[in-house]
């Protein structure tokens, strides 16, 4: 079953649980809870999923990625296989204005 495209104006970050472990063809990340292990083949992508916590938005962090407006949804397919996953979680408003 196909995952749905996440809404790029919202707010995410990595799980608590979640490790990332950075590889010549992207990294590597692992859920210690669910013990799940995820492959990112893409340089960006990870660059997208570590500064998801600091950017106030997905669209945000992508841009800070350098991610070109053609390819959001690309990236926005990837980051919901994330969610699917559990590697990423939403961030509170409260969490987004701290």
């Amino acid at each position: 079953m196909p995952v749905a495209a996440m809404d790029l104006d919202t707010a995410w970050a990595l799980h608590p649980q979640v490790s990332v472990r950075p590889e010549p063809f992207g990294a590597l990340l692992y859920h210690f809870g669910t013990r799940k292990l995820s492959f990112l083949k893409d340089r960006r992508l990870l660059s997208v999923v570590q500064s998801l916590d600091t950017q106030p938005t997905v669209r945000a962090a992508c841009a800070s990625a350098g991610v070109a407006e053609k390819d959001l949804p690309t990236y926005s397919s990837a980051l919901s296989t994330l969610v699917a996953s559990s590697m990423l979680v939403q961030r509170t408003p409260a969490e987004v204005a701290a």
